[in-house]
Order: structure tokens, then sequence, then C-alpha cells
């Protein structure tokens, strides 16, 4: 299939899985994808698209210009941050002290305010990134002293399961963490975005109230890391 049928076929998915009172943002995962084919996709009304790697991301911006969201969503080094400021909408993986403390220096160097997601490690996987619930709270004090990072709600990268259906509760859980985030009022912190759901598991994650999927392969097939 096209990158123009897998696109429609997404976002059919996305009307028919997502909870009634959400309108969810597409982000298109464009890790190993050339800028030609990126060019499709943004022909086909892409504006968000996504990156793993800072200095990946730099590069696209250079050859793809400004007008295009930029979200960095995967793991970022520290001496990694400089590369960012000013080229990224968002940030979806701040999860720990010296991170954010290298945005807030970065952005507060280029006199920008940097919006950036909390990653949850909900399931506690030892291979992931992602802060842990119950280091939250304080996470939240630090972040409420900063004057340049706003955190705009929250990100997790699921279980990866043969079966998305058993990532559910993950979702679910999420979701609740979310919800009870809002009702409070906190200084540099407003639940705006729910990141969660992928190629293999965005419906059940859509199902469960996410209102920003990060679809790569589902997108632009399957990936050629040679």
């Amino acid at each position: 299939m096209s990158i123009k049928d897998n696109l429609e076929e997404v976002l059919l998915d996305m009307e028919k899985y997502a909870n009634k009172d959400e309108n969810p943002i597409l982000i298109a995962v464009t890790k190993t994808v050339d800028t030609d084919r990126i060019r499709e996709a943004l022909d086909f009304g892409i504006k968000n698209i996504g990156e793993n790697k800072p200095q990946e991301l730099k590069r696209k911006y250079e050859e793809l210009g400004p007008d295009i969201n930029y979200h960095m969503i995967g793991h970022l080094q520290t001496n990694k941050v400089k590369d960012l400021i000013g080229k990224t909408t968002l940030i979806h993986s701040l999860d720990r002290i010296n991170l954010l403390e290298e945005i807030e220096k970065r952005a507060e160097k280029e006199n920008t305010v940097m919006d950036c997601l909390i990653q949850i490690n909900i399931a506690k996987e030892e291979q992931k990134s992602g802060l842990y619930l119950e280091d939250l709270d304080s996470f939240i004090q630090e972040v409420e002293k900063c004057k340049f990072v706003k955190v705009k709600g929250l990100m997790n990268i699921a279980t990866n399961y043969d079966d998305p259906e058993k990532v559910r509760p993950e979702f679910k859980k999420m979701r609740e963490i979310f919800d009870k985030l809002a009702k409070e009022n906190y200084n540099n912190i407003e639940m705006k975005f729910l990141s969660m759901g992928m190629s293999h598991d965005y419906k059940i994650a859509l199902e469960e109230g996410s209102n920003m999927i990060r679809v790569g392969s589902k997108i632009f097939g399957k990936r050629n890391y040679n």
C-alpha cells in the first residue's frame, strides 16, 4: 500500500477508536525514513513528525524547513539538548532531573520556552527509559521551579506484546494518572497531551484515551535499519 493509503487507514482508525471528546494528533514517526518519502506524507496533510535521535531531527529540520512540528520522541542525552532548542515543538522523553536541568539551562540561554512531556515507565521495564510512578511527585516539584520548561502532559511506551490487547491495563493506568494530574493546580504543568500508542497498539491506546499517537511503520512500511 502507498503512504497515502496507509495514512488514510490510520486516520479512519483514529475516527473509529478515539474517544468522542478527543481530537487526537497523529505524529508520523520518520526514523530511517528519507526526506523524499517524508515530503510525500507532508503532501497528504501530515503536520507532525517524530524522531528518535536528535541528530536526525536536526538534519531533517535543515532539509525540510521550519514549517513542520518536530517531536523528539526517543531517549535524550543531556549533551544533545542544545541541538533541539528552537527546532523542536515538543520533547516527549523528559524522564530525569539532570535532563530537566539541562533543558531549562539551554532554553534560558535561548530565551525560549521548551514544551515537554514527562515520560512514565508504567511497567517498570528495565530496558526502557521513563520515570517510575513513585518518583513522579518529587519530579513534579522540580518542574514547578522551572521558568523555561513547560510540561504539557505525559508520554508512555507500552510493553510490546504479541497481542496488543494485553497492554490495555497500562494505557488505562496512564489515563488515570493523566486525569488525576489534570485536576491539580501546578506551576508550569498542564495535562494537554497524552502521548501513547504506536503502530501495533494505537487502536487500544485511542480507546483508552490517548490524544497523541506515534505511528511509523504503519505509515511508511517496515523499517530498513541497514
